[in-house]
């Protein structure tokens, strides 16, 4: 390919919105352009790339038993009412009547039409276990689109399904697509990725594991321990909480002048924070007015919460509910309240903890010495709480929590009999007996491992690829080429790399030399042949590595072959075998 005639213009500055490395470079590269929020356009240089991870995504899955399949991204109602999905997702579903008046759906996943082939398709065991998968366009109705391809509305995405006889044939295909995902992110060149224990979200399911991308940028936070393997994402992490076990003292009541907030109470009592319990107020869809109550020093886990409760949407309360309930906002607990009213949830650091100030329901007025078993001995005690850096590890006690920040790149459920039930996809058995089919789920989005790449990968300059995925593998820089028959030189060099089938961009504009350096660099193309005529005068051209700041002059003559050597060298890094 020459510069001049490839489509994508690169861009001197960084644009004001992207605050993120990959989508600064990805725009100024010319990589993607914008079309509304959350939805973007890939140019050839990021189609190139998509397709190299695609390749290597297929060649993954079909090693393990895949069969590529395609499924519709419109949908009808009745199939997502099926598995009583329709409802019970929100906003971030797009919902549409076609011109016959039919309530149809934009696919952001594809559990309900798999099954739906999956019944019709595989009848007996002796066809199981199978798997299906697709890289197909998905359409999300994120709330809060960023980072250019990190999280988006319309994307490319990987996602598999299998059917199993029984729960253990599944599980043990769970981890061979584990493996299988591990080799996929290496090849596409990652090298801080690790997965983790995930939330099963609208998936449902039993386990899930998450792959995560170790970057600051990273949207999720993730707790490992600092001593055995545990590794969980924020939304399910435990972790061993340190209570002070006191002899129970008697309850009273004690002044707090305009003091609401945990530090400021436990401030001006001259105690600390985890000596506190507070009231956090909920309204769930389902279940109404939600009072939590959970040791002050510590937030609660929404995701934990919503799980505890079931299906429907859970918010914050506003000040008339929670008005309605008696608590007085600040100054709250259950204490002296109709419980009635609303749905009590107790978080298990308040069941442990002794003698803890909590509100009085009277303005300006906490209760010392609270002990749950005493003093409350109500509501559905439960861990709802989110573990901090430096917590004790739930796994092997002697640990440390830490925090890192990461992006996912992929996930993995055990769906069990969650969708295959409701929608009645069975098999008949050895016996000749109908049994319902065992599932599990694997997702990869092909644009976000993209990003994800270039977060790990970069300089101050742009992108430095992978061989395996770099949209070409070779760039050449003609300077000054009216002289010393630079651009027949160049022109020779790239016919011979192609006629290897080596992927070459020739840069074949008449641009000053930093012009085209910066946009190599934006490029990130891993290996860089310059000519120009001083070194043509000796016979050499100059020959560079993305990334690193050494040169190297080698013959005309050799070139070609010494350049196709790099490539072969670099591409069996990443091959599968």
């Amino acid at each position: 390919m020459k510069v001049s005639g490839l489509v994508g213009k690169t861009l001197r500055e960084d644009p004001k919105d992207a605050k993120l490395v990959s989508h600064r470079f990805l725009l100024r590269g010319g990589y993607i352009r914008q079309v509304a929020a959350g939805i973007y356009s890939l140019l050839p240089i990021a189609k190139r790339i998509t397709t190299k991870i695609e390749r290597i995504i297929r060649e993954e899955m079909d090693a393990i038993g895949g069969q590529e399949i395609l499924m519709p991204v419109v949908m009808p109602r009745e199939l997502w009412e099926e598995a009583g999905r329709y409802q019970s997702i929100g906003g971030e579903m797009l919902r549409f009547n076609d011109r016959n008046g039919m309530d149809m759906l934009l696919g952001m996943t594809h559990e309900e039409p798999v099954v739906a082939i999956g019944r019709s398709e595989i009848n007996s065991y002796r066809q199981l276990p199978a798997m299906l998968y697709q890289i197909q366009t998905k359409f999300r109705d994120e709330a809060r689109s960023r980072g250019g391809l990190i999280r988006v509305r319309e994307f490319t995405m990987k996602d598999a399904y299998s059917f199993h006889t029984e729960t253990e044939d599944m599980q043990k295909y769970y981890f061979d697509v584990h493996k299988a995902y591990s080799r996929i992110f290496k090849r596409a060149g990652l090298e801080k990725f690790i997965d983790v224990e995930s939330d099963t979200g609208m998936m449902g399911g039993g386990m899930s594991h998450e792959f995560m991308e170790l970057a600051e940028s990273g949207e999720d936070t993730l707790f490992l321990c600092n001593t055995c393997s545990y590794r969980a994402n924020r939304e399910v992490a435990n972790c061993i909480f340190t209570h002070v076990k006191e002899d129970e003292l008697p309850l009273e009541k004690v002044a707090t002048p305009g003091k609401k907030s945990i530090e400021e109470v436990a401030d001006f009592l001259g105690i600390n924070q985890s000596q506190t319990a507070k009231a956090v107020f909920y309204v769930h869809a389902e279940k109404g007015f939600i009072f939590v109550l959970i040791r002050g020093d510590i937030e609660v886990n929404e995701v934990k919460l919503q799980k505890l409760l079931g299906k429907g949407e859970l918010r914050p309360a506003h000040e008339e509910e929670i008005k309605a309930t008696g608590a007085v906002a600040g100054f709250a607990s259950p204490l002296g309240l109709d419980y009635k009213k609303f749905t009590l949830v107790v978080d298990e650091t308040v069941k442990e903890g002794s003698n803890l100030v909590c509100g009085a329901n009277e303005e300006d007025m906490h209760m010392r010495n609270f002990n749950f078993a005493r003093d409350l001995n109500a509501g559905q005690v439960a861990d709802i709480s989110t573990p901090r850096e430096g917590d004790a590890c739930p796994s092997c006690s002697g640990g440390k929590l830490q925090s890192q920040r990461g992006i996912e790149i992929g996930n993995i459920f055990q769906l069990g009999t969650k969708y295959s039930e409701p929608m009645n996809c069975r098999y008949l058995d050895a016996n000749g007996k109908m049994q319902t089919t065992v599932m599990g789920c694997y997702g990869i989005g092909v644009g976000r491992l993209l990003a994800s790449v270039m977060e790990e990968k970069f300089d101050d300059y742009g992108p430095i690829w992978p061989m395996s995925i770099t949209p070409w593998q070779v760039q050449i820089c003609s300077l000054d080429q009216k002289k010393e028959n630079v651009y027949e030189v160049s022109e020779t060099i790239y016919q011979n790399l192609t006629k290897k089938r080596i992927e070459v961009l020739w840069d074949d504009r008449n641009e000053k030399a930093g012009v085209q350096f910066a946009d190599a660099d934006l490029r990130g193309i891993p290996l860089r042949i310059v000519i120009s005529p001083r070194n043509l005068a000796a016979g050499n051209v100059e020959f560079k590595i993305r990334g690193s700041k050494d040169t190297e002059l080698v013959s005309v003559d050799q070139i070609v072959d010494f350049v196709s050597l790099k490539v072969e060298e670099e591409l069996a890094k990443y091959y599968r075998f």
